[in-house]
């Protein structure tokens, strides 16, 4: 490897199968040009490169953003649901079954 190339992986992963593709690339490379070479779009076909959300290690990061050495780039299923929401249906849930308290929201005292 010379100066001018630099390691990068570019990972995805749905419930059932998961890949990680390793790249030898230029230096100055975007994340969205990484991802183009990476072809894991020709594996994942449910990729929409142009509006995926992507990252490096877990932080958020921009398609423009440039890679580093030893980078992974990460791009990330949309989400079905909003998390707030579930959480919010989940404590009505139990406050409904008796299993939280109605006031609190806190466990509710055996008898």
């Amino acid at each position: 490897m010379s100066e001018l190339t630099i390691k990068v992986e570019v990972a995805y992963a749905t419930p059932h199968k998961q890949k990680i593709v390793a790249l030898d690339v230029e230096k100055g490379l975007t994340i969205k040009e990484c991802i183009e070479r990476s072809h894991i779009h020709h594996i994942f076909p449910e990729i929409d490169i142009a509006q995926a959300k992507v990252g490096i290690f877990s932080r958020p990061a921009k398609l423009s953003d440039e890679v580093h050495d030893h980078d992974r780039i990460e791009i990330y299923r949309p989400l079905i649901a909003d998390p707030k929401e579930m959480r919010k249906l989940r404590a009505q849930r139990a406050k409904a079954e008796g299993r939280a308290d109605k006031i609190t929201g806190g466990r509710a005292k055996s008898k």
